[in-house]
């Protein structure tokens, strides 16, 4: 920022899948040798308290600390900037030294390049699949996200709080896209956000996501948000009786026949027979 505390460059990501010209979001940027003088104090101040909240963090936008996307402040577009290196290495050795084992799942969808699949690999920290993106574009770009080539080392998602719903993905894409969805989870539109949630809970995927309007089955109309739009969003709210009994024996179901969830010792119901069950 200048003397004045205008921003004289600001954030934002260059044209993607979401917005075809780029994401300008206005904020203005890290100062990362400041940072690194003070061996990344705040960050770690701000890790840690987030860690008092929950277990793991899911580090956004994780290819900024390998480059980041970098606008004129004058510009009205994300469209022209430039990519500047990111703190590194030197960032994550220091968090590893402060906490030990990173409890970190790198966003690491975009614009991605070899730096920032080295960098996640070096710390081991397991990146995204998201299934909405398995199913249309050309062969090598959806590769990545069918869960057949994932690899244990990554977190998969139905679709992310960027993304629309599921149902209402599936209701707007291309036929050729749903044809393909099809074929490959070996079933009809019926019951389609469920059949997502089983490839995902299914996959070798060391954590498995779903948002709650997944597993509430709501269209469109429950999206969370749309990227590059300014306003209208995150205004979703669950309904105060949309949970319910029947939705918690099919999910204990599916945490009970993948395997998924804590290493716990606990009577669940499984098709109306109580088991005596260890998942982890």
């Amino acid at each position: 920022m200048d003397k004045q505390g205008n921003p004289t460059v600001m954030a934002g990501v260059p044209p993607d899948y979401f917005s075809p010209t780029g994401q300008l979001w206005g904020n203005p940027l890290y100062r990362w040798n400041v940072h690194a003088e003070s061996g990344y104090a705040w960050w770690l101040e701000r890790l840690k308290a987030v860690l008092h909240l929950v277990d793991i963090i899911r580090l956004d936008h994780f290819r900024g600390f390998a480059g980041y996307w970098e606008v004129p402040a004058k510009h009205l577009t994300a469209e022209k900037g430039h990519w500047v290196p990111g703190p590194g290495a030197d960032f994550f050795t220091k968090v590893q030294q402060a906490l030990g084992e990173l409890p970190l799942i790198a966003e690491d969808l975009g614009e991605i390049t070899p730096d920032v699949i080295a960098l996640r690999e070096q710390f081991d920290l397991p990146g995204m699949k998201v299934l909405q993106f398995a199913f249309g574009g050309d062969t090598f770009s959806v590769a990545a996200f069918l869960p057949h080539n994932y690899s244990p080392l990554c977190v998969v998602y139905t679709g992310t709080h960027d993304n629309d719903t599921t149902l209402g993905w599936y209701k707007s894409s291309p036929e050729g896209e749903r044809d393909f969805c099809r074929r490959y989870l070996g079933r009809s539109s019926d019951d389609i956000v469920w059949n997502m949630i089983r490839a995902a809970w299914s996959s070798v995927a060391v954590f498995s996501l779903t948002t709650m309007q997944d597993l509430l089955n709501l269209d469109s109309e429950a999206r969370m948000n749309f990227p590059g739009k300014p306003s209208g969003n995150w205004t979703w709210r669950m309904p105060a009786h949309a949970l319910n009994l029947d939705l918690r024996d099919r999910l204990t179901d599916f945490n009970f026949v993948y395997g998924r969830g804590k290493i716990i010792k606990e009577e669940v119901v499984v098709k109306e027979e109580t088991l005596e069950v260890e998942t982890e």
